[in-house]
């Protein structure tokens, strides 16, 4: 995967990952050229992040400050640093709608580093309130996920949330890119204008999938690159 992204979000110990886990991808992304982002969550490994926890806001800004200096070690380490944050599975869906858990996530990247982007679904929370703090925000939209008519993401308890046919997927992400609209759910037109695409690294498939969707962008004359500097 490391050889198709651009940008690699990895987990930072407390969904999925460990120490050595972290220090071997982050070697291998700064070999391939790839923008490490810290892609930060609950603290959840049997559940690999996607169960949400009430957790107190000055708990959950500890929690993701000891992530992102954890990563930001081995990238250091590696010879470059985290260059962006993204929150992971249950807390980015939280993060759309709490207003106490989103604004926790933003004091904690901006304790951290407050020059580093942010990754998130547009008309989220954690965005609107990212944007006020003066953080630069990411706009993004998922390759290889179902979207409703809102513009939020199909749970994955539902039939029909992850997509799998690999030219459909690369067609919507050109549809994406090149500021044309993709169907949602229920078969309306969506306009999402992303300024990142997202491929799930563990939907069955998505080195293929990765693979269909950069050959049909560069084919559209999309320029690919690192959102984050």
């Amino acid at each position: 995967m490391l050889q198709v992204v651009t940008s690699a979000n990895v987990a930072c110990g407390y969904h999925a990952g460990d120490a050595s886990i972290m220090r071997l991808v982050c070697e291998r992304a700064v070999a391939s050229d790839v923008a490490i982002g810290a892609h930060v969550g609950y603290r959840d490994l049997p559940g690999f992040g996607r169960r949400f926890i009430d957790i107190e806001p000055a708990a959950l800004a500890a929690d993701v400050i000891y992530q992102i200096g954890a990563l930001d070690g081995f990238a250091r380490i590696a010879g470059s640093r985290v260059r962006y944050v993204k929150p992971h599975g249950a807390l980015y869906n939280a993060i759309m709608h709490h207003e106490e858990q989103a604004a926790a996530v933003v004091e904690a990247v901006n304790a951290y580093d407050r020059t580093l982007p942010v990754l998130g679904l547009p008309g989220s929370a954690w965005l609107r309130l990212a944007g006020e703090a003066g953080l630069t925000v990411v706009h993004e939209a998922f390759a290889d996920r179902a979207y409703t008519p809102e513009g939020t993401l199909v749970s994955r308890r539902l039939p029909g949330s992850v997509l799998h046919d690999g030219q459909e997927i690369a067609r919507r992400c050109v549809a994406m890119a090149t500021d044309a609209t993709v169907k949602d759910v229920d078969g309306g037109d969506l306009h999402l204008s992303p300024g990142s695409i997202c491929v799930h690294g563990d939907t069955p498939g998505a080195v293929g999938i990765a693979r269909s969707v950069r050959d049909a962008l560069a084919g559209a004359g999309v320029t690919l690159a690192p959102f984050a500097p």
